[in-house]
């Protein structure tokens, strides 16, 4: 019991990394694989087409997006995002997605793990990259990866 309230204290320490603005709702490992449950604690949040401010909330959705590795885990994090009602009458858009620093919209993984390929894969061929992060790293494949090298991330 002692073992997971320490582990679960590092993994709430390890969300705080990517937002500190984030909570751990819960973990499950499934194979090699490490699912975290995290939600945004903001009041309010800022529309990106206006900066009106909003606590008003539309409705909620799962987004879900891959991170670096953990214990030589790969990562996944299950977002519980946020829509909201955008306050501004004048704004062009009603509504908007609750948006994070440490991911790009509608990506499905953080920029730090899209370092992390693009500095692997950049010293060795496309193949021989997908297999070294399939195994270590990420689910990934060639194509993605040498998309990635081409945008210069």
């Amino acid at each position: 019991l002692l073992f997971c309230v320490i582990r679960c204290d590092v993994m709430e320490e390890l969300i705080k990394v990517l937002d500190s603005n984030l909570i751990l709702i819960s973990t499950e490992v499934v194979g090699d694989i490490i699912y975290m449950d995290v939600e945004s604690t903001l009041i309010e949040v800022r529309c990106p087409y206006c900066q009106a401010a909003s606590s008003r909330v539309h409705s909620r959705y799962t987004r879900e997006f891959q991170d670096l590795p953990i214990q030589n885990m790969k990562t996944v994090i299950r977002l519980r995002n946020r829509k909201m009602f955008c306050p501004n009458q004048e704004c062009t858009h009603k509504t908007f997605a609750e948006s994070f620093s440490f991911i790009s919209p509608k990506s499905k993984k953080t920029n730090r793990l899209i370092e992390e390929i693009v500095q692997l894969s950049s010293k060795m061929s496309s193949v021989s990259a997908e297999k070294y992060l399939r195994a270590h790293v990420v689910r990934v494949g060639k194509s993605t990866i040498c998309e990635l090298l081409k945008k210069g991330r």
